[in-house]
Order: structure tokens, then C-alpha cells, then sequence
């Protein structure tokens, strides 16, 4: 009899054990997942702050690109909010290629080098900013959605 209830004490205590081990790992795993979700959910989050910093940043090079003077000088108001505005146009394309896949960098990288064209060079009479840029701009558009998700 005693065998029995020795029996049933081991039997009870590795049942036990099985089942708060399993529950553990269980609890391991889910902690696991919710650490990869938050994560994921943060570089998504520092994602998407950097395209909305490039999108604002090429949104005032495209301003400058538009009120281009027919010429400037050194000194010009144009000419220092222009450079101020390329050199943070400049950063965040670099941002871009830190954090995102090689696609969307050379979409972005792309887009900056025709933009620094428009801003510096300006366009033939009678071509639009806008137009000359759409091309690029949509393409790095459509690359960053792919890799935002």
C-alpha cells in the first residue's frame, strides 16, 4: 500500500512539474513574441518619423526649387535658406539609408539627386518643378509604402 501512494506522490510531483514547466516556456514564448512585437512596432514608429522628416524636408527643397531667382549671389536670402534647407534634405536621405532596405534608399537617393539638380540648376523654360520631379518623388513614394507595410 505504501508503494502505491509513493507511487502516486512521484507520479503527481512529475505531472506537476511537466505542467508547470510547460507553462513557463508557454509564458517564455508570449513574452518572447510581445518583446519582437514592440520591436517591430518601434522601428516602424522611428520609420515612419524619418519619412515624414524627408517627405517635410523635400517638400521645402521643392519651395526653393520653385522660387528659384533667375540668378542669386552669395549672400542672397534664397541662397542661405537654400542650403540650410539641402543640407537637412542631405541628412535625412542618409537617415533613409540607415534604416531602410537598399530599395528605398535608392529610390530616396534618386529623388535627392534630382531635386538638388532642380534646386541648383534649375530647368529649361517652360518645364514645371512639379512635373520634372513626379517621376522620383512617386517612385520613392511607392517604395517606402512597401517597406512600411
Amino acid at each position: 500500500m505504501s508503494m502505491v501512494s509513493l507511487g502516486g506522490v512521484v507520479l503527481g510531483g512529475a505531472l506537476s512539474f511537466g505542467v508547470q514547466h510547460q507553462t513557463q516556456r508557454s509564458a517564455e514564448r508570449a513574452e518572447e513574441r510581445r518583446r519582437g512585437l514592440a520591436l517591430a512596432e518601434g522601428r516602424r514608429a522611428e520609420r515612419l518619423a524619418q519619412l515624414e522628416r524627408f517627405v517635410e524636408v523635400t517638400a521645402e527643397a521643392e519651395r526653393c526649387a520653385f522660387n528659384r531667382p533667375m540668378s542669386w549671389s552669395v549672400g542672397d536670402d534664397w541662397l542661405v535658406e537654400t542650403q540650410a534647407v539641402m543640407n537637412r534634405v542631405w541628412v535625412a536621405e542618409r537617415l533613409i539609408r540607415l534604416t531602410f532596405p537598399l530599395a528605398v534608399h535608392e529610390a530616396a537617393r534618386a529623388y535627392f539627386l534630382d531635386l538638388n539638380l532642380v534646386v541648383w540648376e534649375g530647368l529649361p523654360d517652360g518645364e514645371s518643378v512639379r512635373d520634372h520631379l513626379e517621376a522620383n518623388r512617386l517612385a520613392f513614394l511607392d517604395a517606402a509604402r512597401v517597406a512600411v507595410g
